[in-house]
């Protein structure tokens, strides 16, 4: 199950964020700190770079600071953030605030997915989903869903070319 978002800006509203349909867009995939797999990341960044972005791929065990200095020397359109350790959840938990607490990243779109708890209780990982959402996160992927990684990215939408704003997130009015 996909726990999808809550649009960071309203319609009409300004966003610091470059929309992120297209082809010119750049991602940053990235690991928790926790985390040292390497082939998730791989794997995103491939399916990325299939759609025409430009991918930074900070690789494994990524400390906060270094994921919030690249973002703000890359001015990304997305952060992609994937864990299969099962730390994803509570590591996730503070980094959403750490990137939500810069102002040059609070309206990037942010998602997290992979095995982000180690419960196998969908109860469990739908609180889990809504903490991380609460927390700053645009959407949440449970592991092996990269077909709503998909739509996600699909349901993006240029801006109106009259205000120049963002039109929010997927399932967003």
């Amino acid at each position: 199950m996909t726990h999808l978002p809550r649009p960071r800006s309203a319609p009409g509203e300004p966003s610091s964020a470059s929309d992120i349909s297209g082809t010119a867009g750049t991602v940053v995939v990235t690991t928790v700190a926790s985390d040292s797999h390497t082939w998730n990341l791989v794997f995103l960044q491939l399916l990325l770079e299939e759609r025409g972005y430009r991918v930074i791929n900070l690789g494994p065990c990524v400390p906060d600071s270094l994921l919030l200095s690249e973002c703000l020397r890359h001015d990304p359109a997305l952060v992609v953030v994937s864990s299969v350790n099962g730390h994803g959840h509570v590591d996730g938990l503070r980094l959403a605030r750490t990137l939500r607490g810069h102002p040059d990243l609070a309206t990037v779109p942010v998602v997290i997915g992979g095995k982000l708890g180690v419960s196998a209780s969908a109860a469990e990982r739908g609180r889990q989903a809504a903490a991380l959402l609460e927390a700053g996160f645009d959407a949440v992927f449970d592991d092996g869903q990269e077909d709503d990684l998909r739509r996600y990215l699909d349901s993006a939408r240029p801006a109106p070319a009259l205000t120049g704003a963002r039109s929010g997130a997927p399932g967003a009015p």
